[in-house]
């Protein structure tokens, strides 16, 4: 009895004992609680990223090409970075992250060409998250590559014996993040079937392996790829010979040149277009098309300017004939404000600032950075400006706000013996203006009677008719040549 009742004491405090440990180191979780922090972990739903599309570079862009990617995956990034370089329609600019975080996953490789605006091109997670375990969003079904062609499917229709109708498919889930396991992601993505027809039965609307396999069974069979087609070839088309055509005779249809091999006579090569050579064709064709072009030309006597380069040069300042020539048309917009307007859809705008556009050749086309406030800067100050500009759109590295917001552009082809031209508008500026080189010519003066050598330049001054009519476009002319010819004029005005 004694015996009994000891051992019956020492089994209630080993219970009491035990049960004080369990409260303390035994989490109060039932298993419904420890599920759902599983399927809530990065290794089961994915780290959820943060996107990064192809932004607008500029007013014009529509589409850019990715030229160079400046992180890695895997690397720190904080906002101001650079984290690539984009071709836009104007010039290769640098892309800024706007988050910081980590550079998780690039979709867009180096050398992708044509990527539309607001395209996923890169992913990126926070700070601390696994980057390894980012989750890739699926590609929109509906996007234009995926859908296939009309043509495609009447090939598929006629090589394919008729089937019976599969069920109909469950309609797109688009509410909510697409949450998959990582078996249901491979089993879609090896049959190449859109996540958005699942019906999830997980967790927060996880899209388990079996959601997968039930999908799996109510798509229809995929269509038979190209190589595992077993009817038989449809006999080619007869072919009618022609006739190869007389010696000397020009081909209808020159043939295209092949690469590594000498070109056939009447060959030729398809040389892809650039986005910039694209914009530059289309606002070209816009420009000559929409706007009332009207031309008018004048003589400048540049002996003056010519005299005083020299003595600047003496003093170790170097200025060229076209900072001149850009503040003298500054000054000229600064005294008839009338001309610095530009073209709107309700009429004429006026502008408060004289931005000088300068057109500049490089190698992907034509391009004019700005010389901002012209008319209140020196002409020391201007040729400063412009030789950073035109080094910048040479390397590609000019920035949005360096060459949009002009209100006035100068062509120059004087340095390539051009004695005179006519230039484009540059929309929606109401001028342009087209300088050719410097010649030595006589001439008869009135006072003396004799001849004598003047060194002069003819410019051109292309105006829209809507805004600059031609009595405007003259006295705007004559009043430049006053200013070139008297450079102190400029100074004093």
């Amino acid at each position: 009895m004694a015996v009994s009742l000891r051992l019956g004491r020492q089994g209630v405090l080993y219970g009491l004992r035990l049960s004080q440990f369990s409260k303390c180191s035994w989490p109060r979780q039932t298993c419904q609680d420890r599920v759902r922090y599983f399927f809530r972990s990065p290794w089961v739903l994915g780290v959820s990223p943060l996107k990064v599309q192809m932004p607008a570079l500029s007013p014009t862009m529509e589409e850019g090409n990715i030229v160079k990617w400046l992180k890695k995956e895997g690397e720190s990034v904080e906002a101001g970075d650079a984290l690539c370089e984009i071709e836009t329609d104007k010039a290769v600019v640098t892309m800024e992250s706007n988050d910081d975080g980590v550079l998780a996953k690039i979709l867009m490789e180096e050398g992708s060409r044509n990527v539309r605006l607001g395209t996923l091109i890169a992913l990126m997670v926070e700070e601390g998250q696994d980057w390894k375990q980012v989750e890739i969003p699926p590609l929109d079904a509906a996007s234009p590559a995926a859908a296939p062609s009309a043509s495609d499917a009447g090939a598929a229709s006629t090589l394919t014996p008729a089937a019976p109708s599969p069920s109909p498919l469950p309609k797109p889930v688009t509410s909510g993040p697409l949450r998959l396991s990582p078996a249901a992601r491979h089993i879609l993505d090896t049959h190449g079937i859109d996540p958005k027809l699942a019906t999830p039965t997980g967790p927060r609307g996880l899209i388990t392996k079996e959601d997968a396999l039930n999908l799996l069974k109510k798509s229809p069979t995929p269509r038979t790829a190209p190589g595992t087609i077993t009817t038989a070839a449809p006999s080619p088309a007869p072919t009618l010979k022609v006739p190869p055509p007389p010696p000397g005779s020009r081909p209808n249809i020159p043939p295209v040149s092949v690469p590594g091999k000498p070109g056939a006579p009447g060959s030729f090569t398809e040389i892809p277009a650039t986005n910039v050579r694209r914009v530059i064709a289309q606002r070209l064709t816009e420009s000559k098309t929409t706007i009332p072009h009207a031309y008018a030309s004048i003589d400048c006597d540049m002996a003056a300017v010519m005299k005083l380069r020299k003595d600047l040069a003496k003093d170790q300042i170097k200025v060229s004939v076209n900072d001149f020539i850009i503040k003298a048309a500054a000054v000229t917009l600064r005294e008839m404000p009338e001309v610095n307007v530009t073209w709107s859809g309700d009429g004429p705008h006026p502008l408060d600032s004289i931005h000088i556009s300068v057109a500049v050749a490089t190698d992907r086309g034509l391009i004019t950075p700005i010389i901002r406030d012209a008319a209140s800067k020196g002409v020391q100050e201007i040729s400063a400006s412009a030789k950073v500009l035109a080094q910048k759109a040479r390397d590609g590295k000019l920035l949005p706000e360096e060459y949009q917001g002009g209100s006035f552009s100068i062509s120059n082809l004087g340095m390539f013996g051009i004695t005179g031209f006519s230039a484009v508008i540059n929309p929606p500026q109401a001028c342009i203006l087209a300088v050719g080189t410097s010649r030595t010519e006589l001439r008869l003066n009135e006072d003396d009677q004799m001849l004598h050598k003047q060194q002069l330049m003819t410019v051109t001054l292309s105006s829209d008719g809507r805004l600059v009519d031609d009595e405007l476009a003259s006295r705007f002319l004559d009043k430049f040549r006053a200013n070139l010819e008297q450079p102190q004029r400029m100074a004093l005005a």
